[in-house]
């Protein structure tokens, strides 16, 4: 499996950058490419480094992930922001899991050890549907893409699927790009999860979730 990883960077962020650069060099994939949209210069086997001007429009992440689409060689694009690194073993990971995907979420792991929003359900969907906030789901419970959410804060997707439905440049970090993403793709392909391949945040970010409670995932089994 050949593999695209998109790192958006707004800059004064290379010790974290290499960090990642690290991360997957430590992977030993055959054949892979990363594309850094913005930021300051680093010079790194197979990066490949886009500017961008900053001053166009603040916060343009709709911008900077679209182009790394359209840059990507591969069709497994990873997408991720300058504060995600990759766990040992995510490419054995990923050989285990498969190429049988088309939305592509992994085990996201908070900077204090606890999970973040990688298997999620949105909120104003799943509010009618559960008793509490229990929005983070079991990895194994696979069939409720159409009231689900991708964090725009790391995903793993083909680029024919990105080609066939971008990310909406109108909209800026903080304007629920993420959601609005997850709503139209959501209704056109279903999300996979790989548990086998992990990653984790070097800072810590608010979960916003909770883990779903015995009584929701009874609730969740019997949606059809």
């Amino acid at each position: 499996m050949d593999f695209t990883f998109g790192i958006i960077t707004a800059g004064n962020n290379n010790l974290m950058i290499n960090k990642i650069i690290n991360s997957i060099e430590r992977q030993n994939i055959p054949n892979y490419e990363i594309i850094i949209v913005g930021g300051e210069n680093i010079n790194r086997k197979n990066v490949y480094q886009i500017s961008f001007d900053e001053r166009i429009k603040d916060m343009w992440i709709t911008k900077k992930k679209n182009i790394i689409t359209n840059e990507s060689r591969y069709e497994n694009i990873v997408y991720l922001h300058d504060y995600v690194e990759f766990c040992d073993g995510w490419y054995e990971g990923f050989l285990k899991f498969g190429n049988n995907f088309k939305v592509c979420m992994n085990k996201i792991e908070n900077y204090d050890g606890t999970r973040f929003r990688d298997w999620s359900l949105w909120a104003y969907d799943a509010e009618p549907i559960l008793k509490s906030r229990g929005f983070l789901i079991p990895y194994d419970m696979t069939h409720l893409s159409k009231i689900m959410y991708i964090s725009g804060t790391y995903w793993v997707a083909k680029k024919s699927v990105m080609m066939d439905i971008k990310l909406d440049e109108r909209l800026i970090w903080g304007q629920g790009e993420d959601v609005e993403w997850s709503y139209r793709i959501r209704n056109k392909y279903n999300f996979s999860m790989n548990e086998y391949s992990s990653v984790k945040l070097m800072k810590l970010k608010d979960k916003a979730f909770d883990y779903s409670s015995i009584e929701d995932i009874n609730i969740l089994k019997n949606i059809k």
